[in-house]
């Protein structure tokens, strides 16, 4: 099959819906020859900043010198971008061969979901590809996650843990943690990033059991501010000043942080990174959807926020900007799924949100603009409607000043739509 009915049999795969357990996965891998053996890994979990963490920690090992393979999700536009090797992303014919070879040697026992399929592909790529480092980033949870199969990692990473996604991985930030620290292995270095204190005695009580030495910031790794307003960060083995980091956000501090820990551990087991590679891989890092501007005057950002924790990170970084502008008003684009705290999103950006237009994407599982509405009961400002999250973005400039700023976001499929529609090109769906 070509790349077109490839992608459209891949989405099929959702009728499997989200099936959390290893079995499947070591079967189907088992069946091509375990390629995740061969590979070295640097596995990332947790609620929020997973992803700019793996983004920062591959940029840093390519500039050093390594082919690094990099797996995340979701995507935001294009289902490659999934699966990179040295920033660049496989390409329509290497998914097409990959998931042709997959889909001979199922049989009728063997149902795989999507991001199962979609994991063993990224596993037979990088060990093809014969990359020296495999940034991989958690899909769901951890514990029962298809990426869950490494057997000995380099090192483990959890930045965060928060209440998302509870109907799969429990109520609580102890029931979460719990998880999320199922990808923590015996022996192997632990990096933990600003975590909870109920969190943080899950976590510490499982690496105890499993013998895993912890790292965790503030306690054992550092990031700061200097007087120059560039980043210090003081690790356990190494003092780097003066660093400057390509995404934006006092919050990508901790990921920055949480990266370099990771290189640090990477080091020790020999993929060595030296100062120069940190500098400008933390420098020239780009992650897309993440406080990304695509257009000024008024400027207009895209961000990924879909979550409480992810919520309060945003209203810090606009109440920041806010204060550096103070002539601006914040106007938000904003829509979410069905199934998230839309009070909680919204209460935590109603002090620096000035008007909020509302707006859904082409998801089954996107909120109404009805069902969104719906929590402003207590919104003070001018709410305006729009059903395509271009005409919301029309309706936010139509709006605004040059000198304000206007934010999309809520939603990774809100942020992929206006993305696609931005290029003026199509739009994979986005899932897991």
């Amino acid at each position: 099959m070509s790349y077109s009915p490839v992608i459209e049999y891949l989405y099929g795969l959702q009728k499997h819906g989200i099936k959390l357990g290893l079995d499947t996965m070591r079967l189907l891998l088992e069946r091509v020859g375990n390629p995740e053996r061969s590979l070295r890994v640097l596995h990332i979990g947790g609620t929020n900043g997973k992803g700019s963490t793996a983004a920062m920690t591959a940029a840093i090992l390519q500039h050093s010198g390594r082919r690094v393979g990099l797996y995340t999700s979701p995507h935001l536009v294009e289902f490659r971008e999934r699966i990179r090797v040295d920033g660049c992303m496989i390409t329509e014919e290497q998914v097409s061969a990959l998931v042709n070879r997959l889909r001979a040697i199922l049989a009728p026992d063997l149902n795989p979901t999507f991001f199962e399929m979609t994991t063993a592909m990224a596993f037979l790529h990088f060990a093809e590809s014969k990359v020296d480092v495999v940034v991989l980033e958690v899909g769901l949870g951890g514990r029962f996650d298809a990426t869950n199969v490494v057997p000995e990692p380099l090192a483990c990473a959890i930045t965060t843990i928060g209440l998302d996604h509870q109907e799969y991985l429990g109520r609580t930030e102890e029931a979460i943690a719990f998880e999320k620290g199922g990808i923590i292995k015996s022996g192997v270095p632990l990096i933990l990033g600003r975590i909870g204190r109920a969190a943080e005695d899950v976590l510490s009580r499982i690496a105890e059991n499993l013998a895993a030495p912890v790292s965790q910031l503030g306690r054992h790794f550092h990031i700061e501010p200097n007087e120059a307003e560039r980043l210090v960060y003081r690790g356990t083995t190494h003092t780097i000043d003066g660093l400057c980091c390509g995404l934006a956000g006092r919050h990508q501090w901790d990921n920055a942080a949480c990266a370099l820990a990771l290189i640090e551990a990477a080091a020790r087991a020999g993929i060595q990174a030296d100062e120069t590679a940190v500098r400008e891989g933390l420098r020239t890092v780009s992650w897309e959807g993440r406080l990304e501007p695509i257009e000024e005057y008024p400027r207009v950002i895209l961000d990924g926020a879909h979550n409480l924790p992810a919520a309060r990170v945003l209203a810090q970084y606009l109440a920041d900007y806010a204060s550096c502008h103070p002539t601006s008003r914040i106007i938000l684009v904003w829509a979410m799924m069905r199934d998230k705290d839309h009070r909680g999103f919204i209460a935590s950006l109603q002090p620096v949100v000035s008007e909020i237009v509302l707006t859904q994407t082409g998801l089954a599982r996107s909120a109404t603009v009805d069902e969104l509405r719906s929590a402003l009961d207590t919104w003070p400002g001018p709410v305006w409607e729009a059903v395509h999250p271009m005409h919301a973005l029309a309706v936010a400039k139509g709006r605004a000043t040059p000198h304000d700023l206007i934010c999309i976001a809520g939603s990774l499929m809100l942020v992929g739509e206006v993305k696609a529609a931005v290029r003026g090109c199509g739009l994979s769906p986005i899932h897991g």
